[in-house]
C-alpha cells in the first residue's frame, strides 16, 4: 500500500536528496507545509515549514524506518535551525496522519531522547498532517541537488547509525 508522511527538519533540499535514496520510497516532493496563507512561494512562505512530502510503500519500509533516517541525518535539538539555515522555516516537525503514527513519534523522540546523541533534548514538533495546507514548492526548488550537485545542503547521515539497534 502507498502510504504519505510530510517530514520537515531543515532546508528541503538536503533531505529530499537523501530521503529518496531509500528502500521503499516511491516518490518525493519539496513542500511548504502547516502555514495559513494560500499558496505559499519561497519569497512569502511565513509560517511554513520547508518539508519533504514522501510516498512510500509500506511492504518495503515503514515509518518508523523513515523516521529513524530521519533522526539520523538532521540535528532535533536545534530550535528552527539547521547548519546556517535559521527561522521558522528550518524547524524540525513531524507530520502525522493518524493517532497511531503520533504514538510511534512520540515514542521515537523517546529512544532519540535516551540516545544522548544530541547536545540537547529534541525539539522536533508533532503536527496532524493537513493536506490542504501541504504546497508544493516552485519547480527549481524539485530535485535541486540532482540538478546543482554542489549545490548548499546541511544535511549528511550523522554518526552513530540507526536509533532501531540502541
Amino acid at each position: 500500500m502507498i502510504k504519505k508522511i510530510v517530514l520537515a527538519g531543515g532546508c528541503f533540499w538536503g533531505m529530499e536528496d537523501l530521503i529518496r535514496k531509500q528502500i521503499g520510497i516511491i516518490n518525493t516532493d519539496v513542500v511548504y507545509a502547516g502555514g495559513q496563507i494560500e499558496s505559499p512561494t519561497y519569497e512569502n512562505h511565513r509560517g511554513y515549514t520547508e518539508a519533504v512530502l514522501i510516498e512510500y510503500n509500506d511492504e518495503q519500509t515503514t515509518f518508523e524506518n523513515l523516521l529513524d533516517f530521519f533522526f539520523q541525518i538532521h540535528d532535533p535539538s536545534t530550535y528552527n535551525q539547521q547548519g546556517n539555515d535559521i527561522g521558522e522555516s528550518y524547524k524540525s516537525i513531524i507530520f502525522y496522519n493518524d493517532d497511531q503514527e503520533m504514538n510511534e513519534a512520540k515514542d521515537f523522540i523517546q529512544i532519540v531522547n535516551a540516545s544522548n546523541r544530541w547536545p540537547g533534548p529534541v525539539m522536533t514538533e508533532l503536527k496532524r498532517l493537513d493536506m490542504d495546507k501541504v504546497y508544493k514548492a516552485e519547480e527549481y526548488h524539485q530535485d535541486y541537488l540532482m540538478k546543482t550537485p554542489k549545490g548548499y545542503t546541511c544535511h549528511y547521515l550523522r554518526e552513530g547509525g540507526s536509533y532501531l539497534k540502541i
